[in-house]
């Protein structure tokens, strides 16, 4: 039985991993902004937390909450995050400094304060969900990639500094997952081009992404519980899990194709 913290855990991947871990007969801590939307996890015995990300005395408080019921923290699921997509020009640089507040930031945050307690356990695991595109770049989704590059880089080096005190840092790269996030993002790139010179294109790339959300040849969340299940179990976890439709042949296309070929199909994927 582990006590584990998983913050994003209000919809998608990571309210199913929390009712799986839960099940599991696992101390599980699920973390949101909004308590209400996570009210229909406490039938799995997972135990709310409020959590804002981007907050500093929020991330404390929860931390403090856990160690004072539980007395450790054995995993850490860094989870939340959100996709804006937009063109350099158009985003401003306030929602490209809140995207790296939840993506990168909040993240480290929390991960600083949970280390001290792993290492004096000298065993945890954090596991940090990134995305295919933290090693690859999509049409018109400079900010939100840029993020996951930073959680790439952050993980590796993080992984690499904790391994002496029994710490495992695994990461987790979904590619298309059939959840809001798709619609959010294209939500966002549209408002960002109104009126501007990018319009027609955010326009056509919007209804590209709600198209791709909306058919059946995305993953189901459930694939990319598994991996984080996997990384939470396994005595020799990965230190990536690419999961989800598209990621492995995109990330192997982009790793064996010119840039500019590269350039054109995510250009014109949707």
């Amino acid at each position: 039985m582990s006590v584990i913290l998983i913050t994003g855990a209000s919809s998608g991947i990571g309210y199913q991993t929390a009712e799986l871990l839960a099940l599991q007969n696992n101390i599980v801590y699920g973390a949101a902004r909004r308590l209400d939307k996570l009210n229909e996890l406490k039938k799995y015995n997972v135990r709310p937390l409020e959590l804002d990300i981007t907050n500093e005395e929020s991330i404390k408080s929860a931390v403090k909450t856990i160690i004072k019921e539980e007395g450790r923290i054995d995993v850490l699921i860094n989870n939340a995050g959100y996709g804006s997509y937009g063109a350099v020009e158009d985003v401003s640089i306030e929602e490209a400094k809140r995207q790296f507040d939840v993506n990168l930031f909040g993240m480290a945050q929390l991960t600083q304060l949970v280390l001290p307690y792993m290492r004096k356990q000298h065993e945890g695991r954090i596991i940090n969900t990134s995305s295919m595109g933290g090693r690859l770049v999509s049409y018109m989704g400079a900010w939100y990639h840029a993020t996951k590059y930073a959680v790439e880089a952050f993980s590796d080096a993080l992984r690499m500094e904790t391994k002496e005190f029994g710490i495992k840092v695994s990461i987790i790269e979904p590619g298309g997952i059939k959840t809001n996030w798709g619609f959010i993002a294209a939500d966002k790139l549209q408002k960002s081009a109104q009126g501007g010179a990018y319009e027609g294109q955010a326009d056509k790339a919007a209804a590209g992404m709600r198209k791709q959300y909306s058919s059946n040849m995305m993953t189901i969340p459930k694939e990319g519980c598994k991996a984080i299940l996997k990384a939470v179990s396994s005595n020799r976890p990965k230190t990536r899990y690419l999961i989800g439709f598209g990621a492995k042949p995109l990330v192997f296309a982009k790793t064996i194709l010119p840039t500019t070929i590269f350039d054109f199909i995510m250009k014109h994927a949707s």
